[in-house]
C-alpha cells in the first residue's frame, strides 16, 4: 500500500508538473513581460522605502557648502545656482576638470531643504534604470532584430537581477554626490547612444534629425562627467562612426556630430588646468598608460568573474530559452559573433584603464556599479548574438558564395587543393549547423522546463538567503522590519538639530546606535581634524564637531 501510495503521489505530482510547464510555454511573450516588470517594481519597493531615511553624508558637505550658504543668505534659488557654477569654475582651475559633475554636486537637494533626502533613490534608481531598459530594448530591437514584449521582458529581468546584486548600493542609490558623478553621468550616456542608434535605424529624417540634436547635447554633458563613462563614450562612438562608414554612410551625420560635440566636451574635461594642478598634489601615482591598459584586460576578467554569482547565472539561464525564440525569428545575420565577442570586451576592460592610470587601483565601488551594469548587458547582448549566429548558421551557409564555391570546385577531382579546401569549408558549416541544430533542440524542447526551474530557484535563493544582507531588497527590507532605519533617522535629525543650533559652537554628537547595512558610508570620528569632521563643521561653521563615546 505505502508502495503504491508513494508511486500514485509521483505520478500525481509529474502530471501536476507536466501542467505547469505546458501552461508556462502557452503564455504570451507580452504577459510575461508585464509578470518581469511587476517582479522588478516589487523588488524596488523596498529600496525606495528606505530612502525615506536617507540623509546628506560625505562630500555632499563639500562640494555644497557654498550653495547652502549662498541659499541661507538669500532665499534665492537663482543665486544658488549662480554660486554652484561659480564654484564649479574654480574647481575646473584648481581642481578637477569635470564640469558638469560639480556642477550638479554643488546643487544637491539637502542643501535647500536637509529632510529631502529621499529624492535621491527614486532620482538616481528612476534614471539608471529608465536609460538602461531604453538602451537594451534598442539593442534588442533594432541590432539583433527582437520583438518589443521579448526585449522587455529581458531587460525587466536583468534589471532584477542587477539591483539584487549591485556592487555599492549605497554609493549608487542613495548617496548624492557619488551617484551623480558616475551613476547619473552613465544613465546621460545610456540615453545618449540609445538616441545615437535610433538615428542610425530612423527611417523618417526628422526623427534623424531629433536623435541626432538629442544626442549630441546629452554627449557634451557626458563628457563633461567622470573619465570612466567619458572613455566609454569615445571607444563606442568611434565604433559606430566606423559601422557607419562601412554600413550606413548615408547615416554618418547622425553620429559623427554626437561624437565630435562628445569629444569636444571630453576635451575640456581632461585638458583642465586643475587636472594638472591636482595631479602635483595628489600622493597617488598610477601606472603608465600602456601598462594601464594591459593591466585593464586582467582585471576585467577578475570582476567578470566576481559578477557571476550562482544568482546571476540562474537569471542567464532562464533567459537563454527567451533569448533563442526572439533571434531565432530576427532577420539579422549574426555573421560576427568573434569580432562582436571581442568589441563587448574592450569596452568593458576599458572602463578600468582610467582608475589604473590616475590612482594605481581597481575597485572603486562607486565606479563598479557601472562597470557592472555594462558588464550585464555586454553578457546579455553578446549571448542573444552567439544564439542568433547558431540559429541562423542553416541560412547563412546557404548565402555564402563561398559555399556554392567549394560545390563547384568539388565537380573538379583533378584540383586536389581546391577539393580540400571546399571540403574543409563544407566540413566546417555543416559542423556549425548540426550545433546550431543541437542547441536550438534542447533549448526548444526543455524552454518550459528550464524556465519554471530557474524562476523558483531564483525567488527562494533570493527570499531565503541566510545572510538578509546578500541581496539588496531583502536587506533594505530587513533594516526597516528591525527598526534600524527608523533609529538611525532620528538619531540624525537630532544631530541635526545640533548642526543648526546656533547657540551650539563646540559640537560633540553620539556615534549611531543602529544604522541600515546598505547605508555603508564613513561616520564622523573622535578626531576633529578628520576631514569629514572638518566638512561638517565648515559646513555648519562650528568650531569643531566631534564624536564622543558614552
Amino acid at each position: 500500500m505505502n508502495q503504491k501510495a508513494v508511486r500514485k503521489t509521483a505520478d500525481a505530482v509529474k502530471k501536476r508538473w507536466s501542467e505547469t510547464v505546458s501552461c508556462l510555454d502557452r503564455i504570451p511573450m507580452k504577459r510575461m513581460a508585464v509578470y518581469a516588470g511587476i517582479l522588478f517594481v516589487l523588488s524596488l519597493i523596498p529600496i525606495l522605502m528606505l530612502g525615506r531615511y536617507n540623509v546628506m553624508c560625505v562630500d555632499d558637505y563639500d562640494y555644497g557648502r557654498q550653495v547652502h550658504d549662498t541659499w541661507l543668505a538669500t532665499g534665492s534659488v537663482w543665486r544658488s545656482v549662480q554660486t554652484a557654477w561659480r564654484q564649479n569654475m574654480e574647481f575646473y582651475r584648481d581642481w578637477q576638470g569635470t564640469y558638469v559633475s560639480c556642477f550638479l554636486m554643488a546643487l544637491c537637494p539637502m542643501n535647500f531643504r536637509y529632510d529631502i533626502a529621499y529624492v535621491v533613490p527614486i532620482l538616481m534608481v528612476g534614471m539608471f534604470a529608465a536609460s538602461t531598459y531604453v538602451l537594451g530594448r534598442q539593442v534588442l530591437g533594432r541590432w539583433l532584430g527582437a520583438e518589443r514584449a521579448g526585449g522587455s521582458f529581458v531587460m525587466f529581468m536583468v534589471l532584477f537581477m542587477f539591483y539584487q546584486v549591485m556592487e555599492a548600493p549605497f554609493e549608487g542609490i542613495y548617496w548624492y554626490n557619488g551617484a551623480t558623478h558616475y551613476v547619473l553621468m552613465q544613465s546621460l550616456w545610456f540615453f545618449a547612444l540609445a538616441a545615437v542608434s535610433a538615428g542610425l535605424w530612423a527611417q523618417k529624417k526628422s526623427k534623424e534629425v531629433i536623435c541626432c540634436l538629442t544626442a549630441s547635447v546629452l554627449a557634451v554633458i557626458v563628457g563633461g562627467g567622470n573619465l570612466v563613462t567619458g572613455l566609454q563614450a569615445e571607444i563606442v562612438m568611434g565604433m559606430l562612426v566606423l559601422y557607419a562608414v562601412v554600413v550606413k554612410r548615408k547615416k554618418l551625420p547622425a553620429v559623427v556630430i554626437p561624437f565630435v560635440t562628445g569629444s569636444v566636451g571630453f576635451l575640456f574635461n581632461i585638458l583642465a588646468p586643475g587636472n594638472l594642478q591636482r595631479s602635483s598634489q595628489d600622493m597617488d601615482t598610477g601606472y603608465p598608460a600602456l601598462q594601464a591598459v594591459v593591466l585593464s584586460f586582467y582585471h576585467a576578467v577578475v570582476f567578470i568573474i566576481q559578477w557571476t554569482p550562482a544568482f546571476v547565472i540562474l537569471v542567464w539561464l532562464l533567459l537563454l530559452p527567451v533569448l533563442w525564440k526572439l533571434v531565432k525569428k530576427s532577420e539579422r545575420s549574426f555573421r560576427h559573433p568573434v569580432w562582436v565577442t571581442l568589441g563587448a570586451f574592450c569596452v568593458l576592460a576599458a572602463m578600468f584603464t582610467p582608475t589604473l592610470f590616475a590612482l594605481g587601483m581597481v575597485g572603486l565601488s562607486r565606479v563598479d556599479n557601472i562597470i557592472q551594469m555594462v558588464y550585464y548587458l555586454c553578457l546579455i547582448m553578446v549571448t542573444a548574438y552567439w544564439l542568433g549566429y547558431f540559429a541562423h548558421r542553416g541560412d547563412a551557409s546557404e548565402a555564402q558564395p563561398g559555399v556554392d564555391a567549394a560545390h563547384k570546385m568539388q565537380e573538379q577531382p583533378d584540383r586536389m587543393d581546391g577539393g580540400q579546401s571546399s571540403m574543409t569549408i563544407e566540413i566546417r558549416t555543416s559542423g556549425q549547423q548540426r550545433a546550431g541544430e543541437t542547441l536550438g533542440m534542447f533549448l526548444e524542447k526543455a524552454a518550459g522546463r528550464m524556465t519554471i526551474a530557474c524562476v523558483i530557484i531564483t525567488i527562494v535563493m533570493w527570499i531565503f538567503t541566510a545572510d538578509k544582507n546578500t541581496y539588496t531588497s531583502i536587506s533594505a527590507l530587513r533594516s526597516l522590519a528591525v527598526g534600524e532605519a527608523q533609529t538611525f533617522y532620528a538619531e540624525a535629525m537630532e544631530r541635526h538639530e545640533i548642526y543648526t543650533n546656533e547657540d551650539i559652537v563646540d559640537v560633540e554628537i553620539r556615534p549611531y546606535s543602529a544604522r541600515p547595512a546598505l547605508f555603508d558610508f564613513s561616520d564622523l570620528t573622535e578626531d576633529a581634524g578628520n576631514w569629514l569632521n572638518l566638512a561638517v563643521m565648515q559646513y555648519y561653521h562650528k568650531a569643531y564637531v566631534k564624536v564622543v563615546s558614552d
